[in-house]
């Protein structure tokens, strides 16, 4: 399967393959063949065991087998290399200068087959660096920087390719950390919009109950409405006390239609038609209460309305975590007591399971 990470590896191989044969490419003669080659072998064996060694996922987190793996950073970047791999790429770091720097004697030092260390040890630490070991690749470029000037000196390590490797590693860290910033940025952005579409979602949820409950209540409230129109407001006692009745029954439905079932919305309007005034509000507190739970309130809820006989009643949700309903009941105050309203009915609702607050 053809992907960005089989590319990528694909090219490590091919160009850290090339600089370990440029030294296998001698002009003169050396005085350590066998040195070099064994140099030339350790060097690819760790460059590409780095390239291609990764540890065995948790089947949790394994990706699918036919979804290609991007390089960005989480899950589905570059693997951290194990730390014996990047062990093993510092010791090659500080090994091969020397080895190599033995192998073709002081005269060959700054050949062009003897100095392919220098583009070759910087790209192993480019590659260490992509597997998420920075620290292990800038102490591979300090050894190489301090190999490759101690056995060639400042001024050929310089310019024959030390600083092109420091450039390397640098490059790539700038890289990767563009990259991981760049998938935290589109991760962010991917759960922004999600958070979107279900905000959207249950606006439009939401706007269809609201069209539901206002069909509803035109259904009780329109018959009045029409006869309203048609007698210019002239309405007799049973057409007002309707249209008050339609009234409330329109502001239930906008207002707490969570609270409402067909027993609730009868007990309401027998308050209503008796001469109570009744305000429900549903301020928050149910929105995840389960359905059965919700019908165990509403039962309550017209039991308590059923018995009530206060002149102003006030339903009421309550965000508190065990009451889910507050029914407030209040008549006019007899003789003796102050001009202001009594309350004669008080009753908390619990939540189902929660119990009555003490």
């Amino acid at each position: 399967m053809i992907s960005v990470r089989n590319v990528l590896a694909g090219l490590g191989v091919a160009f850290t393959a090339y600089l370990a044969v440029r030294g296998l490419v001698w002009t003169e003669p050396v005085p350590s063949p066998l040195l070099m080659v064994i140099t030339f072998a350790a060097y690819l064996v760790v460059t590409w065991l780095c390239i291609f060694f990764e540890p065995r996922p948790a089947p949790s987190h394994a990706p699918p087998e036919d979804e290609d793996v991007p390089l960005t950073a989480g899950p589905r970047g570059p693997v951290r290399l194990p730390m014996w791999a990047a062990v093993a790429a510092l010791v090659c770091a500080v090994a091969v200068p020397t080895a190599v720097s033995i192998a073709v004697g002081p005269e060959l030092r700054s050949a062009t087959f003897a100095t392919w260390y220098l583009g070759g040890i910087g790209a192993l630490m480019v590659i260490v660096m992509v597997r998420r070991r920075p620290w292990i690749a800038w102490t591979g470029i300090a050894a190489l920087a301090i190999g490759s000037i101690v056995w060639m000196g400042p001024v050929d390590a310089l310019s024959l390719g030390l600083v092109g490797s420091a450039v390397w590693v640098a490059a790539a860290q700038l890289l990767l950390l563009s990259m991981d910033r760049a998938a935290r940025d589109t991760a962010r952005l991917a759960g922004l919009q999600r958070a979107a579409s279900a905000w959207q979602a249950s606006q439009s949820v939401r706007q269809r109950e609201r069209r539901v409950q206002v069909q509803r209540a035109l259904v009780v409230a329109g018959p009045v409405l029409m006869r309203a129109v048609a007698t210019a407001g002239e309405l007799d006692e049973t057409e007002r006390l309707q249209a008050r009745v339609a009234e409330g029954r329109l502001r239930d439905e906008m207002r707490g239609p969570r609270l409402l079932d067909d027993a609730v919305r009868a007990e309401l309007e027998r308050a209503r038609r008796r001469g109570a005034t009744v305000t429900v509000l549903d301020e928050g507190g149910l929105e995840d209460v389960d359905p059965s739970a919700l019908s165990i309130i509403r039962s309550q809820l017209a039991d308590t309305l059923r018995a009530a006989r206060s002149d102003r009643i006030y339903i009421r949700t309550s965000p508190h975590e065990r009451v889910a309903v507050t029914v407030v009941g209040r008549s006019a105050a007899g003789a003796g007591l102050s001009d202001e309203d009594a309350v004669d009915l008080w009753r908390e609702i619990p939540l189902p399971g929660a119990g009555e607050d003490e």
